[in-house]
C-alpha cells in the first residue's frame, strides 16, 4: 500500500490509498463533516438501489464475484428483518469494490467509482467537490510523473553520451611508470590524480592551457566515482603507514579494477 494522499473537502481531510494499484478514497472520512457520522455508511448499503448498484459494479470489475448469494441479498434487500454491513457485503459476495481497514489507515474504503456514488447520495453538492478534488489529484500526480520520466530520459541520455565518450577516450587508467613510482609527490591530491588520470594537475594544465578549470572538472562520471573511491581507500593505507610509493602503486591497479567494472558492468548499461 502506498503512502496516503489527502483531499480536502470544506476543510474535511479525506484519505486516499493505494491497493493492488488501484486508488480507494475513505467513506468514513467522508462522512466527518455529517452529523451522523459513520454510521451513514450502514444506511447507505442497506439502501436496495446502492445494492443494485453495488452488484453491477462487481459484475463489471469483478471475476470472483458471488452471483448466487447477490441474489440472495437482492431478495433480502429492502425486508425489515435485512441487515447488512460492508464487511458482510465483501465476506458474503467476495467484492472487491470496498475494503475495510484498522490500524493507521483504518476506516471503510471504496473504489472511486463507489466512493462518487455514496458521495451523491450524501449531497450532490458534495459529490461536485469530491470529484473535482481527486480529479486534481491525479492530474498532479501524472504532471510529476511525466516530469520524472522527462527527467530520467534527459539523464539516461546524459548517461550514454558519458558512458560512449569515455570508451572512446580510452578511460581506462595506464599503469604508472617506474619512474612516477619511485616520484615522491608532496600534494596528496596529485598523488590521486597520477593513480587515476596518468599525470598531475600541473601536467595536465600545461597540455589544456586555453580550457579553464583543472583535471578534475573534465573527469567524467565514471572517473569520479572511481577517484571518490580511491580518496577514502588512501586515507586507510595512510592510516596503516605504508610509504607513498607504495600506496601510489595500490590505488593505480585498484583504479584500473574499478574503472574496468565501471565500464564493462551490466547492471550499470541497464541503468543507462
Amino acid at each position: 500500500m502506498s503512502e496516503e494522499r489527502i483531499l480536502t473537502i470544506k476543510e474535511n481531510p479525506i484519505k486516499v490509498i493505494t491497493q493492488n494499484q488501484t486508488d480507494y478514497i475513505s467513506l468514513t472520512d467522508m462522512t466527518s463533516g455529517f452529523s451522523e457520522g459513520s454510521s451513514l455508511i450502514g444506511k447507505w448499503i442497506t439502501n436496495k438501489n446502492t445494492l443494485e448498484y453495488l452488484g453491477v459494479w462487481e459484475k463489471v470489475n469483478n471475476l470472483s464475484f458471488n452471483y448466487p448469494e447477490f441474489g440472495v441479498i437482492g431478495r433480502d434487500a429492502g425486508t425489515n428483518r435485512f441487515i447488512m454491513s460492508v464487511g458482510q457485503w465483501i465476506e458474503r459476495t467476495q467484492a472487491i469494490g470496498m475494503i475495510v481497514k484498522a490500524g493507521r489507515y483504518g476506516g471503510t474504503y471504496a473504489h472511486k467509482d463507489i466512493a462518487f456514488h455514496f458521495a451523491m447520495w450524501l449531497s450532490p453538492e458534495f459529490q461536485i467537490y469530491l470529484v473535482k478534488e481527486f480529479q486534481r489529484l491525479k492530474d498532479d500526480e501524472n504532471s510529476r510523473l511525466k516530469l520524472e520520466w522527462n527527467l530520467q530520459r534527459t539523464l539516461a541520455k546524459v548517461n550514454y553520451q558519458i558512458h560512449t565518450d569515455a570508451i572512446k577516450e580510452n578511460l581506462i587508467p595506464k599503469e604508472i611508470t617506474k619512474q612516477q613510482a619511485s616520484f615522491v609527490y608532496a600534494n596528496e591530491a596529485d598523488l590521486l590524480n597520477v593513480a587515476l588520470f596518468g599525470i598531475t594537475a600541473k601536467q595536465w594544465r600545461e597540455n589544456n592551457s586555453i580550457v579553464k578549470g583543472n583535471i578534475r572538472d573534465y573527469a567524467t562520471l565514471e572517473q569520479l566515482v572511481v577517484l571518490s573511491n580511491i580518496e577514502s581507500l588512501n586515507a586507510v593505507l595512510i592510516s596503516q603507514g605504508l610509504p607513498q610509493k607504495e600506496r601510489l602503486i595500490q590505488l593505480n591497479k585498484i583504479a584500473i579494477t574499478q574503472m574496468k567494472s565501471l565500464l564493462e558492468s551490466k547492471a550499470i548499461k541497464k541503468l543507462k
